[in-house]
């Protein structure tokens, strides 16, 4: 498939916003947390196709710091789908060499959701395959704040960019070459803000609960077509 396309290139990290959920729900007559449900098998599709074309790294903004804003029902409904996910695909991730790592502040989830988080990260810390990343409890600018406390703490008196790269939640993972946001919104809405100033943006009005192979394939067409200068000239 990627032959018969004729990809120049793909991307190391692929970041993806997975929006349109509570509106797939919506349009099936469901509540919202019935296309959250949806939303996970759209998570292990796009796992597997990366898994497929060997894209080393993929990460899911799962759940922002401005999610708490929302209902109690759909914020424990998003937890318990989390720890499902979690318990089921623990021993799955490990056999396959997926190394599950988490970026955010996961301190203000319930205990045993923590301990999943725990477990499943100490189980996959020797996957090499391919890397996901789960944002949860994540936001752009909270990132940078405590990037900046980091090195505040560590008495740094003069800061350069590398510095507050290793300093983010991300660590030394690469900087996003690709990130796609789902549904058609045209937002970034608070995600990996320093680590995407030079990715590759991309808006498919496909809801997330939709997303498949074949629109990960067109979306991977779309960063082939695309130059990348990185404020220089080709």
């Amino acid at each position: 498939m990627l032959r018969k396309l004729k990809l120049k290139n793909l991307p190391k990290h692929i970041a993806i916003i997975m929006d349109g959920n509570g509106r797939w729900a919506q349009s099936q007559g469901l509540p919202r947390n019935f296309g959250h449900k949806e939303g996970i098998s759209a998570v292990e599709r796009t796992i597997d196709a990366c898994l497929k074309y060997k894209i080393p790294y993929l990460t899911f903004f799962a759940f922002s710091t401005e999610n708490w804003k929302r209902s109690k029902q759909e914020v424990d409904g998003i937890f318990d789908l989390i720890r499902d996910f979690l318990k089921t695909k623990r021993l799955d991730f490990k056999e396959r060499g997926i190394k599950i790592v988490t970026i955010g502040d996961d301190s203000a989830f319930p205990q045993d959701l923590q301990g999943y988080l725990a477990n499943i990260k100490a189980d996959t810390e020797n996957c090499d395959n391919l890397t996901v990343t789960l944002a949860i409890n994540y936001g752009g600018r909270a990132d940078i704040t405590q990037a900046v406390n980091k090195l505040i703490s560590k008495g740094v008196k003069k800061v350069s960019e590398e510095d507050i790269l290793t300093s983010l939640y991300t660590g030394k993972t690469p900087e996003p070459d690709f990130v796609i946001r789902t549904s058609g919104e045209q937002r970034i809405s608070n995600f990996l803000l320093y680590q995407m100033a030079y990715s590759e943006l991309y808006f498919p009005k496909v809801l997330w609960p939709d997303f498949n192979e074949r629109h990960l394939l067109k979306a991977l067409k779309v960063f082939s077509s695309r130059n990348r200068r990185y404020g220089g000239i080709k």
